[in-house]
């Protein structure tokens, strides 16, 4: 378990490259084998039915460094970015076209009150945050949010989403719970809340326009 609280802000500045850029062992090294980052993979959006049902844990790691094209530098797509402390591979960010997740495709929680094109691939996703254990609790997910907004539109994404969850300060929250990232994270980012399908979980989004800049830019 884990508290929702202030995250302090490392000295270091955390810096980011599409994860095709990373090398697999990086990957590695920041998702673990022991906790629900190494076990999860990033997959709780890609497989189509329980990923704990319907796949292993050898195919999850498998599709993660597949979906990454890791240690490619000249793949044309990847499924996220990679954050680093100096040389040191600290986190992972998962931002897709919407349509590349098939699991948001058929969640009621996510297009609940809402009519649009599920199909509309101009529309992207942040979908899982991962911190590498011994850096968390630093506000690196603040970094590592920010990061997708230029990625994502540097892609041709015309918007940008996010489903992350409402805490409460020392409130204690399941690591598979966060994953998709507090509210406050997308909020200081520049993400607005455009509706909140249960108490807990909220949709936050950017519309990209020609005049838009992230918060602190």
């Amino acid at each position: 378990m884990m508290a929702a609280m202030a995250e302090s802000r490392p000295a270091q500045r955390l810096t980011t490259v599409p994860a095709n850029q990373a090398s697999c062992g990086d990957l590695a090294v920041i998702f673990g084998t022991a906790d629900y980052p190494g076990q999860c993979q990033c997959q709780r959006y890609k497989v189509a039915g329980s990923f704990w049902r319907n796949s292993t844990q050898d195919q999850r790691t498998t599709m993660l460094r597949e979906q990454t094209r890791c240690g490619d530098p000249g793949a044309r797509v990847t499924s996220g970015l990679v954050g680093y402390l100096g040389t040191e591979p600290v986190g992972w960010v998962a931002v897709e076209p919407r349509t590349a997740y098939p699991k948001l495709a058929t969640s009621r929680i996510v297009w609940r009150g809402r009519d649009e094109d599920k199909d509309d691939d101009s529309v992207w996703a942040v979908t899982c945050l991962v911190v590498r254990k011994g850096y968390r609790g630093r506000g690196l997910t603040y970094d590592l949010a920010r990061a997708t907004i230029g990625f994502a539109r540097e892609h041709g994404a015309r918007a940008l989403e996010a489903y992350p969850i409402v805490t409460r300060p020392g409130q204690k929250v399941p690591w598979g719970d966060l994953h998709v990232g507090a509210r406050q994270v997308f909020e200081e980012a520049g993400f607005a809340e455009i509706c909140r399908p249960t108490l807990r979980c909220v949709v936050m989004r950017i519309d990209f326009d020609q005049d838009f800049r992230p918060p602190g830019s």
